[in-house]
């Protein structure tokens, strides 16, 4: 991000009414020329900045993208989200945080986030394509964590809750978990999760928690089929939403949970999960890599893992499948 050009916006949020270039030019110490570059480098980020002879410069709106000036005007963490890898488009941000991770050291990369306006490549659970327009919020959060490996799909855990209450707090709507990485509204997905770990026995050395929400997202841009089994906060409330404010307030809860989870607090995310779970108290079929089966959702383990009591009353340990209400 050009710095200058921040200088310049920051200039004009401060101001009660329009600037002209030689006024913004003295105070920043450059030239009306570089004043001038930098108006039409905001433009270009989405900024709307009227301009007149006469008047000079004012900003009329802010850029409804996801640029990291915006987010941290919002954001109230200690360290997630403080450094923040912003891109256009890209393949998959987790794509980027394997790479950034292989490169350099992942200490000093603890918290940061990766956003990206569209993915072209997103990939959700087992290796399925997530569709990824513009509109949403497409993130991958780097962890060095200190964090038992028995325990680590707590991480996941404290993703889903920190996105589902956010919706909750934000928007009034009443998110939903769905097993095992899922985010419903009614019965419609509108987020998910995933978690990738590197690790050697039981040394954990990174996790990639990447996140997925169709957030300012026309649900007319999906196909028909899809149509019928997701939506997006636009959708739910029947406007656009800010989301640098709501992505801030995601990294908040989320750093709040991860933190729990880090003084071993893990039964206060395992009953928080499960309070806004929709699988718990349901009948589901689940379908792992060996076998398919259908029974009563009732309870997760502290490990993450479904509990299912079957048709013949014995209760079956899930730790990795898909889940289908029923």
């Amino acid at each position: 991000m050009p710095e200058s050009a921040f200088k310049v916006l920051e200039i004009l949020e401060r101001a009660d009414g329009p600037l002209s270039g030689e006024t913004i030019s003295n105070e920043l110490g450059v030239t009306r020329s570089a004043v001038w570059k930098h108006i039409n480098e905001l433009r270009m980020m989405g900024y709307e900045i009227t301009s007149s002879q006469k008047a000079g410069y004012q900003l009329a709106e802010s850029s409804a993208k996801l640029l990291p000036y915006e987010i941290h005007k919002k954001l109230q963490t200690r360290f997630i989200g403080k450094k923040i890898r912003y891109l256009e488009n890209t393949p998959s941000t987790i794509w980027v945080g394997k790479q950034l991770c292989s490169e350099g050291d992942v200490e000093k990369m603890h918290g940061m986030v990766i956003i990206a306006e569209e993915q072209t490549g997103g990939v959700g659970r087992m290796g399925r394509a997530w569709i990824s327009p513009s509109g949403g919020i497409w993130l991958t959060i780097v962890l060095k964590p200190h964090v038992p490996i028995d325990h680590i799909f707590m991480i996941t855990m404290a993703g889903s809750i920190a996105v589902a209450r956010a919706i909750r707090k934000e928007f009034n709507l009443g998110a939903l978990i769905k097993w095992p990485n899922d985010i419903f509204i009614g019965n419609k997905k509108v987020a998910g999760l995933l978690l990738e770990l590197s690790a050697d026995s039981d040394v954990v050395h990174h996790c990639l928690l990447s996140i997925g929400i169709d957030v300012n997202v026309p649900i007319t841009n999906f196909s028909p089929e899809l149509q019928n089994q997701i939506t997006s906060i636009c959708a739910e409330v029947g406007h656009k939403v800010d989301r640098p404010a709501f992505l801030a307030r995601i990294l908040k809860e989320f750093e709040n949970h991860y933190l729990l989870i880090e003084s071993g607090e893990y039964d206060a995310i395992i009953q928080e999960w499960k309070s806004i779970s929709c699988t718990l108290d349901n009948r589901v079929q689940i379908r792992t890599l060996k076998n398919s089966f259908e029974g009563e959702a009732v309870d997760i383990d502290e490990y993450g893992a479904l509990i299912i009591r079957k048709p013949n009353g014995k209760l079956e340990r899930v730790i990795a499948g898909d889940c289908y209400h029923q």
